[in-house]
């Protein structure tokens, strides 16, 4: 494991078993000011996640012992909302979607610039940063703690991945109002063409099993529209 412990900014994990690449990654990390820690596999990895509060978690997906996708489905079932970007040499359309259906925040594919990979990480950061003044949303029943991602829909709580709470955020922006999957898309997925996949869906569906009561007496807060898209019951 390589560490930076001169580094006073935000912590980061890299999670890659290529050294070549890693040592890449942690000097211009390190030369931007961040705190590094760095795991070869995918299993000391997500012990160290749980061990650690980490800012933000770079993660490649051809990890030994525990792929990456698999790690970061096993972090979002624990509920855990640490932002993680994927960096991986499967670049397809369809392996960056799997990605941010399983719960990525972001995509890179390699071989890429630590510049841009920077300027992602402070997009991502700085959002949560931004977000924090204006802590808490409410319409009706549905309430939204937008430091913490917990959403509340009467008596159920559950904590939100980045994507679930990008999406119910978005959606809580105009109550009522019917968004199509093209604007999901484009304002929480930054995909601004037709991908041919249900992504959309999937999520709005993790956030429906979340929240939606057992006994079926109250109605999810997301509401699908027949061939138009979905929105936040008003």
């Amino acid at each position: 494991m390589l560490t930076s412990a001169s580094a006073v900014g935000p912590k980061i994990l890299l999670v890659e078993d290529e050294e070549k690449i890693a040592d890449f990654v942690i000097r211009g990390l390190k030369k931007a000011g961040y705190q590094v820690e760095h795991m070869l596999d995918g299993v000391s990895g997500l012990k160290s996640i749980f061990k650690n509060d980490y800012d933000l978690v770079l993660l490649d997906i051809m990890l030994p012992k525990l792929n990456g996708l698999e790690l970061l489905q096993q972090l979002r079932q624990d509920s855990n909302t640490t932002p993680v970007i994927i960096l991986s040499a499967k670049a397809d359309l369809g392996d960056r979607l799997l990605g941010f259906e399983t719960g990525a925040d972001d995509y890179m594919p390699k071989p890429f610039f630590v510049e841009e990979l920077v300027a992602k990480m402070k997009v991502i950061l700085g959002r949560m940063q931004k977000d924090a003044p204006v802590q808490h949303l409410k319409t009706g029943q549905l309430e939204l703690d937008l430091v913490t991602r917990k959403a509340k829909w009467y008596d159920r709580d559950a904590v939100l991945s980045q994507r679930e709470f990008s999406l119910l955020q978005y959606l809580m922006q105009t109550p009522g109002h019917i968004y199509s999957r093209q604007q999901i898309l484009k304002n929480v997925w930054d995909i601004h063409f037709d991908p041919e996949t249900n992504v959309v869906d999937v999520c709005v569906q993790r956030i429906k099993r979340k929240l939606n009561n057992a006994d079926n007496e109250h109605y999810g807060p997301v509401e699908s529209v027949r061939g138009v898209g979905y929105r936040v019951r008003a």
